[in-house]
């Protein structure tokens, strides 16, 4: 018999494929910053032809802007997952509207949140965010993709404030909306002023964001996190 046998090529769907250029482009995204990702680069990572990464994204804007749109989802849903909302005869009381009340308290999502906004992971997508906002200036796909991703940590941060309200766990003059944007604000200024060495901040600092939800949303200091 000839030993010459020749193994069959795995064929992956155009939906794999696609999936699999935009993963790689994240993950150097999160760890070398979105300037670091071409699409010769993916292709020599994923160890196939520039052509085929260029089949999928015309452009590396294009690219660019997708790695940066899939790294945050994913760490938004890391960071704060979305909450399914309790069924009352089959249908979820806030189905469509974000504002169904989950298992989990909203205090305890909160607080669960704030207890994952530190850390080498949180580090690398306050690099990310800033890295973006930056290269917004003169990338209009990648300037699109970032207002959509605010929107979209707005609006998951908000659910979960306007959950509290109605529960009767949060009292807050404010909309929560706004308070989800306040929130974040300082967030993004810790990450901002702190960089890399974030985790090295004192710790009155460091609880900023915490110290003020607290305070606005009306609980006990020490109610999200030590």
């Amino acid at each position: 018999m000839s030993s010459s046998v020749q193994r069959k090529r795995i064929r992956k769907s155009p939906a794999a494929r696609r999936a699999e250029i935009v993963e790689k482009a994240a993950e150097i995204a999160l760890s070398e910053g979105l300037e670091c990702i071409t699409l010769r680069r993916i292709g020599e990572e994923l160890d196939v032809r520039p052509g085929l990464v260029s089949h999928y994204f015309p452009s590396t804007e294009e690219l660019v802007a997708e790695a940066f749109g899939s790294a945050a989802t994913g760490e938004l849903d890391t960071l704060l997952p979305a909450e399914p909302a309790e069924s009352v005869g089959g249908l979820s009381p806030g189905a469509g509207t974000g504002t169904g009340m989950g298992t989990r308290s909203a205090t305890e999502r909160l607080a669960g949140f704030f207890a994952r906004t530190s850390g080498p992971a949180w580090n690398d997508i306050s690099r990310l965010w800033i890295n973006a906002r930056h290269l917004t200036r003169y990338r209009p796909s990648l300037r699109d993709r970032v207002a959509l991703q605010e929107a979209a940590w707005r609006g998951r941060l908000a659910a979960v404030i306007e959950d509290g309200v109605t529960r009767g766990e949060f009292r807050t003059q404010e909309e929560p909306s706004v308070v989800a944007v306040q929130i974040l604000v300082v967030l993004d200024g810790l990450g901002a002023d702190g960089g890399a060495d974030a985790d090295m901040l004192p710790p009155v600092v460091a609880r900023m964001a915490m110290t003020w939800a607290e305070r606005e949303l009306g609980l006990d200091r020490g109610a999200l996190g030590p």
